[in-house]
C-alpha cells in the first residue's frame, strides 16, 4: 500500500496543483467541481488524512465535530477562514492553515479596476455598447468622475491596503487611511492616519474597503457613515460583503448621495442583494479578486507548503489553528 497520505480536495483546483497532488499525495479530486454539503464533506474525509477545502465549504462545529479521526490537518485554499470553525478544529486537535501573502496584487489590481470602472460608469457603458443602445456622442453624456488627483480613503490598511496605496499614488492620489494601528513611516509613504474611521471618512472622495470580516468590522459601512462622505463619493469594496449595509449602501447610490460604487464581494454571495442589479451607478464584480492563473496557483501550492510541512512533521509555514 502506497505510504503517501490521502487527501479530500472539496473543489476542482487549477491543472499545476492538481499534478503536484497527484505526484505527492493519494488525493480524491473532485474533476466536474460540485460544491459539496455538510453530509459530502464528512463521507468524502472518510479514509482521509487531511482535508484540502476551499471558501464554498461551510466547516461548521458539526461539521467538524463529524470529521473522521483520521482527518489531522486542513489546508485551506484561501486567505480567509471565517469558513471554518477553528475553536472546534483546535478542539478536535485538527491542526489548519491558509494561504496569506499570494493575493496581495491580484486584489489590489480589481480594487483599481473597481475604482475606475465605478467612476467612469463602465457597467453602463458596456451595456450601452451590448444592447445596441449607443446613441450619437454629446458633451454631457455619460460623465464621470476623475480619479487622477483625488482623495483615498483605505479602511484597513493590511498588505493589500498598502498595495493599493501604492497603486493610487500613480495617479497622484492623496492618501488617508485607518487602521488598528499606525503604520511605520517607511511603510506609511506620506498617507495620513486617522485614529477614527469616522474622522477619515469626510476626507474620501474615493473610498476602498479592505479589513478583514469580524465583529468589529461587519456592518462598518453603515448609513451613518456614509453620510459622512463627501457627497459624490465613491466606495469600493474587494474585502468580505458582510462590511457594506447593503440596503444604506444601495439608498445612497439610488439618492445621488454616492456617485457610484464598485463591489468585488458581497454579503451571501452569489446570492446578493437584488437591488444592486438595477442600479447603472453600480460597478459589479463577481469576486474575481484572486482569479489570475499566477495568483490561484500560488494559492494551490501554498496550501500543498502547508501539507507538506504537517505530513513531514514541520511547523506550517502559515498556521491558523
Amino acid at each position: 500500500m502506497s505510504s503517501k497520505p490521502r487527501v479530500f480536495v472539496t473543489r476542482k483546483l487549477p491543472a499545476a496543483v492538481e499534478a503536484r497532488l497527484l505526484r505527492d499525495y493519494r488525493p480524491m479530486l473532485n474533476p466536474n467541481d460540485k460544491q459539496y454539503g455538510a453530509e459530502e464533506l464528512v463521507a468524502g474525509s472518510d479514509g482521509c488524512d487531511g482535508l484540502l477545502p476551499c471558501p464554498t465549504d461551510k466547516l461548521t462545529g458539526e461539521v467538524v465535530a463529524r470529521l473522521p479521526a483520521s482527518i489531522r490537518v486542513i489546508a485551506t485554499f484561501s486567505v480567509g477562514h471565517e469558513h471554518i470553525d477553528l475553536a472546534a478544529c483546535r478542539h478536535r486537535g485538527i491542526v489548519v492553515g491558509n494561504t496569506p501573502d499570494v493575493l496581495t496584487d491580484a486584489t489590489a489590481d480589481i480594487a483599481v479596476l473597481l475604482m475606475l470602472g465605478a467612476a467612469r460608469g463602465a457597467s453602463d457603458g458596456e451595456r450601452l455598447i451590448r444592447a445596441n443602445d449607443w446613441g450619437a456622442w454629446g458633451p454631457t453624456l455619460m460623465l464621470g468622475t476623475h480619479m487622477t488627483g483625488k482623495r483615498l480613503g483605505i479602511y484597513g490598511m493590511g498588505r493589500i491596503g498598502q498595495a493599493i496605496a501604492k497603486r493610487a499614488r500613480a495617479f497622484d492620489m492623496t492618501i488617508h487611511y485607518h487602521n488598528r494601528a499606525r503604520l511605520s513611516a517607511e511603510c506609511e509613504q506620506g498617507a495620513i492616519f486617522h485614529a477614527r474611521a469616522e474622522d477619515m471618512l469626510p476626507h474620501c472622495d474615493f473610498l476602498s474597503i479592505n479589513a478583514p470580516s469580524s465583529p468589529q468590522t461587519n456592518g462598518f459601512l453603515n448609513a451613518a457613515r456614509i453620510a459622512l462622505l463627501p457627497d459624490g463619493a465613491i466606495v469600493v469594496n474587494t474585502a468580505r460583503g458582510p462590511l457594506v449595509d447593503d440596503e444604506a449602501l444601495i439608498a445612497a447610490l439610488k439618492s445621488g448621495k454616492l456617485a457610484a460604487a464598485g463591489l468585488d464581494v458581497y454579503t451571501g454571495e452569489p446570492n446578493i442583494n437584488p437591488g444592486y442589479r438595477g442600479i447603472k451607478n453600480a460597478f459589479l464584480l463577481p469576486h474575481l479578486g484572486s482569479a489570475t492563473v499566477e495568483t490561484r496557483n500560488a494559492m494551490g501550492f501554498k496550501a500543498l507548503d502547508n501539507l507538506d510541512a504537517f505530513f513531514a512533521g514541520r511547523a506550517l509555514p502559515s498556521r491558523i489553528a
